[in-house]
């Protein structure tokens, strides 16, 4: 993997992908991007303002928008959860970089969420955490480059598994 590539963060929302992220970046010493972040700078309001505005499926297609605008090169990017819905942005994003997804198992994700509302999570109304968690699983191993299993670990520790997978990683699954 080139020092030009991005290495990009999937998974959940509570996984860790920011906060892994800013640490993974400090690690390879590179910039780090969060693209909620990006999304909710670039609208002037919070992710659950803009979904509620907008509806799911236009805030989704705002956020492959927003992604398809990036023109990064060897950061780390730490995701939206809903990133994975939209096919033309996850290919912007594959082009670009590896693809790592942060698996981490439903029952940790329930006890580290509990701001739903404003937490900006793009689901559908009356939907929840554990259905959300069922419909994106098979689309974050569809489009991850490298699965990195953080059930039980330290932010730090998974960061190192990180590491060490990216070290490992020569293109192939």
């Amino acid at each position: 993997m080139s020092l030009e590539s991005n290495i990009v963060l999937i998974g959940m929302p509570g996984a860790g992908k920011s906060t892994a992220g800013v640490l993974l970046a400090k690690s390879l010493k590179r910039p780090f991007l969060d693209t909620d972040l990006h999304i909710q700078t670039q609208a002037d309001r919070h992710l659950h303002e803009l979904i509620a505005e907008l509806g799911m499926e236009r805030f989704l297609d705002w956020e492959a928008r927003e992604i398809m605008a990036l023109h990064v090169q060897g950061h780390v990017i730490a995701t939206g959860g809903s990133v994975v819905y939209r096919p033309t942005a996850m290919a912007h994003l594959r082009e670009r970089g590896v693809i790592v997804f942060i698996d981490v198992p439903v029952e940790d994700i329930l006890a580290r969420v509990s701001n739903i509302t404003t937490r900006g999570i793009a689901m559908r109304p009356n939907s929840t955490l554990q259905a959300l968690f069922d419909e994106r699983l098979p689309l974050y191993r569809q489009y991850a480059d490298l699965v990195v299993a953080a059930e039980g670990l330290t932010v730090e520790d998974a960061v190192t598994r990180i590491v060490r997978r990216l070290e490992e990683y020569d293109g192939r699954q």
